[in-house]
C-alpha cells in the first residue's frame, strides 16, 4: 500500500520540507516527491561571536517551522524525520532553541553530526542518479558546513564535513557585501586550508563523476549557464569569469546575473570562494548538479526504518565487530533487558518504541569499552558511543546510548544532572537488572526475577529459595535498592 513520508532539513541557510509518496512495486519501493517547501532562514547569520543565535533569527526559524507544522498536520511521528545541521551543532544556546523549534514544528528534531549529514547527502544524491559502477565525488556547500563525499554505488568510501559554508564565509569575508580581489583571495585560501586535510586521500582514491548539491552549486550553475560563462556544468574557467565580474562590480548586481535567485545573492561570494577552492584543491574539471541531497537521503533513511532495514542496526553490528564484543554475553543481556522492559508495560507510543530500540542497542554495546580497559569500562563505552561517528544515529540518539551505558553499573544518581524522564529511568533499570542477572555469563533460562513499576515505586520479586542459593545476586539486588532510593525511587525487593 502506498503511503507518505516527510523529511525536514533545518540547514544553516535554508529550511526545507519534502514530502514523498512511497510506491511499492514487485517488492521494490520508490519515493516520488509530491510536495516541497523551502524558506530562507539564514540561521547562521544570526550567530554572534560566542556562537549564540540571536532572538531575531530564532523567531524567523519558529515562524517558518509553524508553517511546516501545518503542512505536516496528521502525519504519524514515525513517518516524519526532522534533522538539524551545523548551526544547531555549534550554537551554545541550542538547548533553549530546540524545545521552541519542536513545539512549532510539532515533531522531534534531531541534531545530526557532520559525518551523518554527509552520509545522508550521499544517499540522497545517489538515489536520484542513474545506477553506475563509477566512483562519484559529491560536494554539498551548506550555510555553515561543507560535506565532501566519494562513493561507489550506494556505498560511501570517504566522508568529510568541513567547517565552512556560504553563510559563515559571507559573514567572515564579505560582511558589508563589498567584493574585492583581496577578499576573494582570502576566502579561497581559507577554504583551501580546510580542504588540504582531505585532498591527498580523495585525489588518490579518484572519481569519474562529480556532483554538486545544495543551493550554492545550483545557484552558481544557473548563473554560469544563463550568463554564457559555461556551456555545460560548473567549471573553474566559468567561475573565474564570474569572480572577475563580481570583483569588477564590487557587489552582486541581480539584474546582471540572470539565473540568480534573491536568496542566493547575499551568499554568492562566500559560496563561490568555497567552490573555487574545491576545484583547485581537488583538481575537479567539471561538476554536474546533483538532485536530492540531505532531504531525500532522510526520506530514504526513513523508508529503510519503516521497512525494518534501519541503518542504525547495521552500525551496531559493525561496532560489535570493531570492538570485539562478546556476542553471546551481549545477546543474553539484550534478551533479559527487553524481557524486563515488556514487564513494565509502559504506555505505548513513539517514546516507548524508541526507548525499546535504544535499550536493545545499549545492551548490544554496553561492553565495548572493555576494548580500552576493564577498569571503568562503562565510562569508556559511554565516551565512545557519544563521540564516535555512528551512521544512522543522531546526536540525541548517541547521547541516549551514552547515558544508558554509563548508567548500567555504578552509582545511579550520577545521571540526575541529565534529568531523565521516568520512562528513561525505568529503561535504565531494565539494563542494570539484565547485567546483574547475567553476571555469570552463562545461559540461565527463564529470568529469576520479575519487575513492576507504578509511578516512582519499583517492585522486584524473586523466589526466596533461589535468592538463598545465589547470595551474590541477593547482595547485588539489595545494593541496587540503595542506589535507586538515592535517585528518588521507592524500591522494594519482595521474596516469594
Amino acid at each position: 500500500m502506498d503511503y507518505l513520508l516527510a523529511a525536514v532539513d533545518l540547514g544553516s541557510n535554508s529550511f526545507r520540507l519534502s514530502i514523498g509518496r512511497v510506491v511499492q512495486r514487485e517488492g521494490n519501493a520508490q519515493i516520488y516527491a509530491i510536495d516541497r517547501l523551502k524558506e530562507s532562514v539564514r540561521l547562521a547569520a544570526g550567530l554572534d561571536e560566542n556562537n549564540v543565535i540571536s532572538e531575531e533569527a530564532i523567531q524567523r526559524a519558529v515562524t517558518i517551522l509553524k508553517r511546516f507544522g501545518e503542512r505536516l498536520s496528521g502525519f504519524h511521528p514515525n513517518r516524519v524525520r526532522a534533522v538539524a545541521t551545523n548551526t544547531f551543532r555549534i550554537a551554545r544556546n541550542v538547548a533553549e532553541i530546540l524545545p521552541r523549534a519542536e513545539e512549532a514544528l510539532g515533531f522531534p528534531i534531531e541534531v545530526i553530526a557532520g559525518q551523518e549529514e554527509a552520509r545522508l547527502i550521499f544517499s540522497g544524491i545517489t538515489n536520484e542518479l542513474p545506477p553506475s559502477t563509477n566512483r562519484r565525488l559529491m560536494i554539498d556547500i551548506g550555510g555553515g558546513s561543507t560535506e565532501v563525499i566519494i562513493g561507489k554505488g550506494f556505498q560511501p568510501l570517504h566522508m568529510s564535513s568541513l567547517y565552512m559554508g556560504c553563510v559563515s564565509y559571507t559573514r567572515q569575508f564579505f560582511p558589508d557585501g563589498r567584493i574585492t580581489e583581496a577578499r576573494m583571495q582570502q576566502a579561497q585560501l581559507a577554504a583551501r586550508r580546510e580542504l588540504e586535510g582531505i585532498s591527498k586521500l580523495y585525489c588518490r582514491t579518484g572519481w569519474q563523476e562529480a556532483y554538486g548539491s545544495s543551493g550554492t552549486a545550483k545557484g552558481i550553475l544557473a548563473v554560469l549557464i544563463e550568463g554564457g560563462m559555461s556551456k555545460k556544468g560548473i567549471t573553474l574557467d566559468g567561475m573565474e569569469q564570474l569572480k572577475a565580474k563580481l570583483v569588477k562590480d564590487g557587489k552582486v548586481i541581480m539584474s546582471e546575473l540572470p539565473g540568480l535567485k534573491n536568496d542566493r545573492a547575499l551568499v554568492l561570494a562566500g559560496g563561490l570562494a568555497i567552490m573555487m577552492a574545491a576545484f583547485q584543491e581537488l583538481k575537479i574539471k567539471m561538476m554536474m548538479p546533483g538532485e536530492g541531497a540531505l532531504r531525500v537521503g532522510v526520506l530514504y533513511d526513513l523508508l529503510g526504518r519503516d521497512s525494518h532495514h534501519d541503518k542504525r542496526d547495521e552500525t551496531v553490528r559493525q561496532f560489535l565487530k570493531r570492538y570485539h564484543v562478546d556476542i553471546r554475553q551481549s545477546a543474553r543481556v539484550k534478551r533479559a533487558s527487553l524481557d524486563f522492559f515488556q514487564q513494565l508495560q509502559l504506555t505505548d507510543g513513539t517514546e516507548t518504541q524508541e526507548l525499546e530500540r535504544t535499550l536493545g542497542w545499549a545492551a548490544d554495546l554496553h561492553e565495548i569499552g572493555i576494548s580500552i580497559a576493564h577498569s571503568d569500562y562503562h565510562k569508556h563505552s559511554a565516551y565512545i558511543l557519544e563521540h564516535a561517528d555512528m551512521p544512522g544515529f543522531s546526536n540525541d540518539d548517541q547521547a541516549r546510548l551514552a547515558m544508558f551505558t554509563l548508567g548500567h553499573m555504578g552509582k545511579v544518581n550520577k545521571l540526575q544532572v541529565l534529568e531523565p524522564t521516568r520512562a528513561k529511568w525505568l529503561t535504565l533499570l531494565c539494563l542494570r537488572l539484565a547485567v546483574l542477572v547475567s553476571r555469570r555469563r552463562d545461559n540461565t533460562g527463564s529470568l529469576p526475577i520479575t519487575v513492576k513499576a507504578n509511578g516512582k515505586s519499583v517492585q522486584i520479586s524473586a523466589d526466596r529459595s533461589w535468592l538463598q542459593a545465589h547470595p551474590l545476586t541477593e547482595f547485588s539486588l539489595k545494593a541496587e535498592k540503595h542506589e535507586w532510593e538515592k535517585a528518588g525511587f521507592n524500591f522494594e525487593l519482595i521474596e516469594t
